[in-house]
This record gives C-alpha cells, sequence and structure tokens, in this order.
C-alpha cells in the first residue's frame, strides 16, 4: 500500500512539474535544482527529516513559536512519514521520464484541440496525456520499484505499521538467518522489475510504431 501511495503521489506531482519545465526557458537550471540532492547521501537527507519532523524538531518548534500548538505531534515513526519521506526521495525519478515525454510532445497539437472546442483540460487529458503515457509508464516503474524494495526509510522514521519487504528481506537475513526466504524474496523482486522494465520497452516500441504510421 506504501509503493502504490508513494508512486501515486510522485506520479501526479511530477506531471505538472514535468510540464512546467518543459515550457520553461531555464530547462537546464531547475534540470540541474533537482539533480543537486542526488549529490548527498541519502542518509543524510533522511536525517535531515529526521530533524525537521521530531518531536523537539524544527516544525514543531515553529509551531510552538506561533502558539499553534502547546505540545509535540507525533509527525515521525508513523506510516505518513514513510510516505512523505519516500516522495522526497523519489519524486526525481518520476519527474525526469515524464518531463522527456513532454519535451518531446508537439504542443501544436493541444491548439489544435483548443480550435476544435475543447478546455485547455479536456486538451491536456484528451491529448496530451495518451501521447505521452509511455513517459507515464516510464515514471511508474522508476519510482514504484526502488520504492517497492526501499529498507532504510521505513527503519529510520517507520513504526510498526511501515514493515516493507526490504526490511523483510534484511530482517530475514540478520535476525532469524533464513537464507531461503531471503532469496526467494530477492528473486521476486529481481524478476517483478525485469518484467516491469520489458514491459516498459514493449509500449515504447508499441507507441513509436504507432506513431510511425
Amino acid at each position: 500500500c506504501v509503493s502504490v501511495a508513494v508512486t501515486l503521489i510522485c506520479i501526479v506531482l511530477a506531471l505538472p512539474a514535468g510540464y512546467a519545465i518543459a515550457r520553461s526557458k531555464r530547462q537546464l537550471f531547475f534540470l540541474f535544482l533537482m539533480i543537486i540532492p542526488f549529490w548527498t547521501n541519502s542518509l543524510i537527507r533522511i536525517n535531515a527529516w529526521i530533524s525537521i519532523l521530531g518531536n523537539q524538531g524544527f516544525l514543531n518548534g515553529l509551531l510552538k513559536k506561533l502558539h499553534l500548538i502547546t505540545e509535540s505531534i507525533p509527525f515521525l515513526y508513523n506510516q505518513q512519514a514513510v510516505i512523505l519521506v519516500l516522495v522526497y526521495m523519489f519524486i526525481p525519478y518520476a519527474v525526469f521520464p515524464i518531463f522527456s515525454a513532454i519535451d518531446k510532445f508537439d504542443f501544436s497539437l493541444l491548439e489544435a484541440a483548443r480550435d476544435l472546442g475543447a478546455t485547455k483540460t479536456e486538451a491536456i487529458f484528451k491529448v496530451m496525456l495518451p501521447n505521452i503515457r509511455a513517459g507515464i509508464l516510464t515514471a511508474v516503474i522508476f519510482t514504484f520499484i526502488p520504492v517497492f524494495g526501499s529498507y532504510t526509510v521505513p527503519l529510520l522514521v517507520g513504526g510498526k505499521d511501515s514493515y516493507m519487504i526490504g526490511n523483510l528481506i534484511v530482517d530475514q537475513v540478520t535476525k532469524i538467518r533464513n537464507w531461503p526466504l531471503a532469496s526467494a524474496f530477492s528473486v521476486l523482486i529481481t524478476v517483478f522489475s525485469a518484467v516491469c522494465v520489458l514491459w516498459m520497452m514493449f509500449a515504447s516500441f508499441k507507441q513509436e510504431k504507432q506513431a510511425g504510421k
């Protein structure tokens, strides 16, 4: 459920972000801003979120100074914190393929749809989105697979309800010493990832073939 929720949120946020970047004259600048966080170790970024969301962290401190709360709100160690941090960590994985697909899209098609009586929203949903579905599919796969196998985020900011398959594999190896089961889950993730990549390649090839016609 966490993997699906994070993927959906990333796609919903990546669509307007990718559109804005594709239409901007400062594409390289915005893409550079998205790359900068990857220069920092993921553990440092996760610990930064712990400092923000902790009971004595920045967010609770700010709310207390504004006299909006009197006691700390437990933002950390729950499923919502895991989803928030995972979205932050993996949203670039969704933005880049969607931006690439939108950047190649012929925007004159939107103008043609508007001339034929479609509203701006209808033109986007009925013209643009079907033409960039390969980019959306790529974004879904690139986001879902690493989120599905995530280990450090649920471990550091999650609670008991944030136990994901990555944590299960590590526990089977380090605590229970059940190597066969851990291997089985690892192979399952590998096979699932391979199937998703092949599906993505097939969908992209099919769309290019249809565009060629």
